[in-house]
């Protein structure tokens, strides 16, 4: 199952970079970002420039931050989904 969800978040990943036109810098560092977290996004960002490494820390904190909030709104649809359905 592990593997599956890589792949799609691989593919997913690809397509929404083609879509955005968006460097593959972000793709790469966006990835190990939700992946790996702030230890080794930053690790990443810098294979392609030294000064590129801060880049790393804010997605990777951004993404905690969408984390935290998108866990939560699932929380609450599950929560509305349980009452209405039972």
């Amino acid at each position: 199952i592990g593997a599956v969800w890589m792949m799609f978040h691989g593919v997913l990943l690809l397509l929404v970079r083609r879509w955005l036109k968006a460097p593959i810098f972000f793709a790469a560092v966006g990835s190990q970002a939700n992946v790996g977290g702030a230890a080794s996004a930053p690790i990443v960002a810098s294979v392609f420039h030294p000064s590129l490494a801060p880049v790393g820390v804010l997605l990777a904190i951004a993404g905690y931050v969408m984390g935290v909030y998108g866990g939560l709104l699932c929380a609450a649809l599950l929560r509305a989904s349980y009452f209405v359905w039972h």
